[in-house]
Parts: structure tokens; sequence; C-alpha cells
């Protein structure tokens, strides 16, 4: 029987399916890196931009990296549960009901643009994500390991989109923004060979196993007594403060500082420093919170810059 693989060798690998993102997504080194601690974190992933900026490409590339199967539910306004879910087909030949699962039953599912479904449709991939099965007729259905959603979504004054609820915003430990490439990135793709087929020619840099491992490695990064005050003066900021009408949920505080914990490990250390907290803020925090009247800071990036600023940093 093999051994089991160091926590150095699968640092390695991680670092060596990096380099390879890179060379995909071009310019874009801090969002692939909070798109892999998010995976890493056993969370899910909302993208909110414009079309065609390389969103579909960050999902499957991933799956390609990390040797998973790879699922993409294109969102329509007349996409119902059971495309998602599954549905249970009668049998003439046995004489029962056999369950015939659907997309969501990959690794790594792309659910693209999410907000142009309808809120029930939408709301198909609650339980999923939260609970990592999905309950059809009765009977639960456990989904693989590990199971990670990526959702883009449209600037909601796009027409044709339903804006996402609270409690499915709530489901998605980070939201990024890609954006537009800078000009000398952007000259490199122009005269390049077409992302797709770079993206399909790659040989995965993990397995899913060692996805695994790593994923148990994230737990286990310590996390000092100080940098729980700090995380917890965060949450009590959001709660008490009149400039946000709610505050951020037990839930929030457990996925940042899992998030955080993710990001101190692709970094190459074993436990959590400020700096740690700080980087996965902007993608954690300000899509679950919502400005209050008293001149509230409007806006993700300015949302996140009042808390960090507003925290003392241990």
């Amino acid at each position: 029987m093999s051994a089991s693989p160091s926590p150095e060798s699968l640092r390695a690998a991680l670092g060596q399916a990096l380099t390879a993102a890179g060379e995909i997504i071009l310019g874009k080194e801090t969002e692939l890196r909070l798109a892999l601690a998010c995976l890493l974190a056993r969370g899910h992933l909302l993208i909110e931009d414009v079309p065609g900026v390389g969103k579909t490409t960050l999902s499957h590339l991933l799956a390609r990296l990390l040797g998973l199967d790879y699922a993409r539910i294109q969102f329509t306004s007349d996409l119902l549960p059971a495309d998602i879910i599954g549905a249970s087909v009668y049998e003439r030949a046995n004489e029962r009901f056999q369950f015939y699962p659907g997309p969501i039953f990959a690794q790594v599912v792309l659910a693209d643009e999410i907000n142009r479904a309808t809120p029930k449709a939408q709301s198909a991939l609650l339980e999923a994500m939260e609970e990592r099965q999905v309950t059809a007729e009765g009977k639960t259905h456990r989904l693989p390991q590990p199971f990670f959603v990526i959702a883009t979504q449209n600037p909601t004054y796009q027409v044709g989109t339903f804006p996402l609820p609270e409690s499915q915003l709530d489901r998605f430990l980070m939201r990024l923004e890609l954006g537009y490439p800078d000009a000398e990135q952007e000259k490199i793709l122009l005269a390049g060979e077409d992302r797709r087929h770079l993206v399909a020619n790659l040989q995965p840099a993990l397995t899913p196993a060692q996805l695994l491992a790593l994923q148990q490695q994230v737990e286990n990064i310590s996390v000092a007594a100080p940098i729980i005050d700090y995380l917890y003066a965060i949450l009590q900021l959001t709660r008490t403060s009149n400039r946000f009408l709610h505050g951020l949920s037990p839930r929030a505080g457990l996925g940042l500082l899992r998030a955080a914990r993710a990001w101190a490990l692709i970094a190459g250390r074993g436990y959590v420093i400020p700096e740690d907290v700080q980087a996965v803020v902007p993608p954690c925090v300000p899509h679950r919170l919502l400005s209050g009247e008293d001149n509230g800071p409007v806006g993700h990036a300015a949302i996140a810059d009042f808390i960090l600023d507003a925290v003392a940093v241990p």
C-alpha cells in the first residue's frame, strides 16, 4: 500500500496548479488564489461580472486542474428544479420508478447566469450547497465529494434578471469580480491560442483524493486567540453599526475563519495571521450585508474598506 502524500508535497502540487491556472487566466493571480481558497475551505463561489471576462473558463479550469467531474447548468427563466436535481422515471420493464440524477451530481457545478432563473429554480441549490445532499420525492441522495458550486451572476441592471435572495447569497462563501484584463495581458490574450483549447489540453495537477487531503489540512491550520478576537470584532461591528440593516451570522463568521485558514495554507503557513483575515474579508463579507439608512457604505469595496478600517488589528 502506497504511503499518504506529505503535506509538503500536497502544497507543492497546489503551487503547480496555481501556476498553471495563471497561464490560462492572465493577470488575475489574486482572484485565482481566492477561488482556490474558497474550494479548499469547502465553500461555494459567486462571480458577478459582465459576460465574456472568463467566468466559465475559470470554472472549467479549476475542474480540469483538480481532476474533478464537471457539469454546467445554463440558468434560464424556464428552468425547473428537476432540471437541476434530476427526476424519477417509471420503467415499465421493472415496474418501478428509477431516479436519474441531474447535473448537480458533479463535483464542480457551474450555475451559469444563476440570476436569470426564477427564485423557484434558484432554490433548488439551497439544500445541495449547505447539506451536500438533495431530496427528491422524499428520498435523500448524497452528493459527491468534493462538491463545489461556482455560480455566475449578471449585473442586476441587465434585462431578465432575478435578484438572489439573502438566503441564497449567504450560501456563497465568496463573491468575486474578475474584471477586464490590463492592456498588456489582453494583448497577449488576443494574440494567443483560444483559452478553451488550452484548458482542454491541461493535465490535472491534483487528484480528488489529494484535494480532500488539502481540505483536511485547512481545518488543521492553527488560529490563535487574538485572531479569534479580531474575527469576533468584525462580526460585532456589522451587528452593532447602524450602517447595516443586519449583521453577519455565525455561519458567516465560521466561513470567514475557514477562508482565512485556506488563505494561510496557500501562503505556506500553518497558522493564521491578521493579513489572512484582511485578504478574505472583501470576498467573504460585503455580499452578506445591506447598507442601512445612516449613509452606510455603498458598493462591495466600500463596505470592506469601512469594516477593515473600523476594527483594530491585533
